[in-house]
């Protein structure tokens, strides 16, 4: 799924590593990690009208002590509100990740919604995947995924 650009060297398909580098150096004692991690990426997507085989990728890591998906949700609305608009709401699908457990995929709404919106009348469109960082990848990186999340 990758554009090679020798058999040795490919181009990036993700920014998910810098995240790897960061919490393997974060040090924790000094408090929470929070970070963004933007960058082009390359994907051999065929491209249609929500797909493309280069964008951008912006990737969101809190790493603190209590940390729970409501904390990931109220973050992923106040960001889809700030890009979209106010009256804009998200929905969380359940989704499978690798390095997330739960995973989600996160829609908005293409339409403005307010209190008097019918559920059925909410036309959604899926804009990225999130979930809490799973326990295993908190280890591999040497944090203790029970006391951090």
């Amino acid at each position: 799924d990758t554009f090679y650009i020798t058999p040795e060297i490919l181009m990036r398909t993700q920014t998910s590593p810098v995240q790897a580098r960061t919490m393997e150096k974060h040090d924790f004692t000094q408090g929470a990690l929070k970070m963004i991690s933007p960058g082009r990426v390359y994907r051999r997507d065929t491209d249609d009208a929500t797909h493309s085989h280069q964008f951008h990728q912006v990737e969101g890591l809190v790493i603190d002590k209590h940390i729970t998906m409501a904390d990931l949700k109220g973050t992923l609305l106040k960001v889809a509100q700030e890009l979209f608009g106010e009256k804009h709401q998200i929905r969380l699908r359940p989704s499978y990740f690798p390095f997330t457990e739960p995973s989600v995929e996160v829609d908005v709404s293409w339409n403005d919604v307010d209190e008097n919106t019918k559920p059925e009348d909410i036309e959604w469109i899926e804009v990225l995947g999130a979930g809490m960082v799973h326990p295993n990848v908190l280890k591999m990186a040497g944090v203790d995924p029970e006391v951090y999340g």
